[in-house]
């Protein structure tokens, strides 16, 4: 879900800024449109169920958290965009379904489920009542840094990681502690900013944090400057990276970060990198369903624009080509 409507709602007379808005009606063609907006993405199709249509959205907090609730008597689907917040859905009633990379799942009742945060996906609803919860990127990012002690690498989450019971009722609690501050005091009051942080240090018990461990020898003082081109690697595997880039985040010259990739791993930049975005995609491959498509989803968000030369570059780093991952 993105939040490309926060800003229309937003007053810009405080820092961050307020977010507070509600849409609501009885017209699926309505619905369609708001929600759409709202979810980001494309093909958003509301229809009645039982010859009876009536949906209401409303949001309230700022910039950085927004407590939400979604209800609806009818069904929605459409395919959401990557947004700018990391989502916590909480499903009360209804029925609802995600599918993306290939895997179509069903979200359970009564359970803080954490939405796709870096893939577009699809999603099927019907006369459902979900409290949600949106945090900014950039805030958990700071708590996390600041609690966590993760630096100030790029946050990975496994969203289909089930936070054990005792992180849920945590989480129920801080969903109380933001709803009661935002109704005494406001977005603005001391007291709302205590119940983000907290909320932010819960989603990041229940979503822990993916962190690569590193091989140890970049814990040598010598290699320090690798570890920063390497780092950089890690956080970037999504993404075209450059040696300019790895020079610039290391401060290494050109010519250093290929040969210090040389003398510490015996391969190129560029070959550590792909060696990255393979575990990356087995990783997912493991966790995956084993559906038509999912090798060539997988492979493509992580770099790999031609699957013959990626499924003989997974063979050969595995041993058995990305299909047999898939079907374990």
């Amino acid at each position: 879900m993105t939040d490309v409507v926060t800003d229309e709602f937003a007053d810009d007379t405080s820092s961050p800024a307020t977010v507070r808005f509600e849409v609501s009606g009885h017209q699926p063609a309505d619905a369609a449109r708001d929600l759409g907006r709202i979810h980001g993405g494309e093909r958003w199709v509301a229809r009645p169920v039982d010859g009876t249509f009536d949906y209401r959205y409303t949001a309230l907090g700022d910039a950085e958290v927004t407590v939400r609730r979604s209800q609806m008597h009818g069904t929605l689907s459409g395919v959401t965009a990557v947004g700018h917040d990391y989502v916590v859905l909480w499903m009360s009633a209804g029925t609802a379904e995600v599918e993306r990379t290939g895997e179509r799942y069903t979200l359970p009742l009564e359970v803080p489920v954490l939405l796709p945060p870096d893939n577009e996906y699809a999603l099927w609803t019907a006369d459902y009542d979900q409290r949600v919860v949106h945090l900014d990127r950039a805030f958990v990012q700071r708590v996390a840094v600041a609690r966590v002690g993760v630096g100030e690498h790029a946050l990975r989450f496994d969203d289909r990681h089930v936070p054990d019971p005792e992180a849920a009722r945590r989480w129920q609690s801080v969903l109380t502690m933001l709803a009661r501050s935002l109704r005494v005091g406001g977005p603005e009051s001391a007291a709302w900013q205590g119940a983000k942080t907290a909320a932010a240090e819960v989603f990041l018990e229940m979503f822990p944090p993916q962190v690569d461990h590193l091989p140890a020898v970049l814990g040598l003082p010598r290699n320090a400057r690798l570890r920063a081109a390497v780092e950089y690697i890690h956080d970037h595997a999504a993404e075209p990276v450059t040696i300019a880039e790895l020079s610039a985040a290391s401060g290494l010259s050109v010519r250093s970060v290929q040969e210090s990739f040389r003398r510490v791993f015996d391969v190129s930049p560029l070959t550590y990198l792909r060696h990255v975005r393979l575990d990356r995609v087995r990783a997912e491959l493991l966790e995956a369903d084993a559906q038509v498509g999912a090798v060539g989803d997988v492979a493509r968000r992580w770099g790999f624009a031609h699957l013959g030369r990626f499924s003989a570059s997974y063979a050969e780093r595995f041993g058995e080509y990305p299909k047999q991952t898939l079907r374990r």
